[in-house]
């Protein structure tokens, strides 16, 4: 199957980085968002991290003017969507908030158009099933940030078609993306195994085990991680790994996912990690440098 119009829905984080590969990929991108200044926000996102592309000797000056030649944008979803062939939600992660993005694209998509979310967590099966093509749904997860990670989880929901998985992995490849298919169960495999291992970093902290930096040190130094856990979280964000938990939680019913006391206060405060200036650590930006919150020294 030739594809060459993708639409993404939402130009947050994940949206706009996901135009990003697909548009320097040479692909035809409407990028929706209710919001004009969001869309122009993510546009001045693509295009500063098109000029670190430049810089560091990525691509050339071209490939970026041609990059954001392949971009449009649109504030109507029926517009955005109307000659699209495969469609990737990206929106906030909020079950029903994607339900309806679905139910609009479904019915404003051209038939044979595949339909895609981005979901870190949410049942596939579930959002195909407000569809009239549960078996042309399928999950393409990408981690952030996306120009840069490589990893591409491709989640296939009880009904999708075979042939749509192999159209997604093939062009998870065209992206220079590597694919890896599971199946859809809560959490899938990235958040499955990540988020319980935040959440036990979390109840050390809370349990008074070990301090912030000392837990994130053991992980970075003694397990090659390249990031310690609760740096991760504070970057992921603490209210998505409280509703990922909270996901598992209720799709398994094992009270070992439950989200520690201690992430549901921070997330009630506000303390939402670096997109809020302040979670396990604080965040400025002014500076790249972190230093562990107040509230844990």
């Amino acid at each position: 199957m030739s594809m060459n119009n993708i639409s993404i829905i939402g130009a947050g984080t994940m949206g706009n980085g996901i135009a990003h590969v697909f548009a320097q990929a040479g692909f035809k991108v409407i990028l929706v968002d209710i919001n004009p200044l969001q869309l122009q926000s993510a546009l001045d996102t693509i295009n500063k991290n098109l000029d670190r592309q430049v810089t560091k000797g990525i691509i050339t000056e071209e490939q970026k003017k041609l990059t954001l030649a392949n971009i449009a944008v649109s504030s109507i979803i029926a517009e955005g969507v109307k000659n699209a062939q495969l469609i990737v939600e990206a929106a906030t992660e909020n079950i029903e908030l994607k339900l309806s993005i679905f139910e609009q694209i479904d019915t404003y998509a051209p038939t044979g158009c595949i339909l895609a979310t981005n979901t870190s967590s949410i049942s596939i099966t579930k959002i195909a099933a407000v569809t009239k093509r549960a078996d042309m749904v399928i999950g393409m997860h990408f981690m952030n940030p996306v120009p840069v990670m490589k990893l591409v989880e491709v989640i296939n929901g009880y009904s999708t078609k075979k042939e749509v998985t192999e159209i997604i992995i093939e062009l998870s490849k065209q992206l220079g993306k590597i694919p890896c298919a599971v199946n859809d169960y809560p959490g899938f495999i990235a958040n499955r195994i990540l988020m319980p291992m935040i959440n036990e970093a979390i109840y050390s902290l809370y349990e008074s085990v070990a301090g912030v930096e000392e837990i994130d040190t053991v992980m970075k130094l003694g397990m090659a991680h390249p990031m310690g856990p609760l740096q991760l979280a504070d970057f992921i964000g603490l209210d998505v790994c409280l509703s990922i938990l909270k996901v598992l939680q209720d799709g398994f019913g094992n009270p070992k996912y439950a989200p520690c006391p201690l992430l549901v206060n921070m997330v009630l405060a506000g303390k939402l990690g670096v997109k809020s200036g302040e979670g396990f650590y604080k965040y400025t930006a002014a500076s790249k440098e972190t230093t562990v919150s107040e509230r844990f020294r």
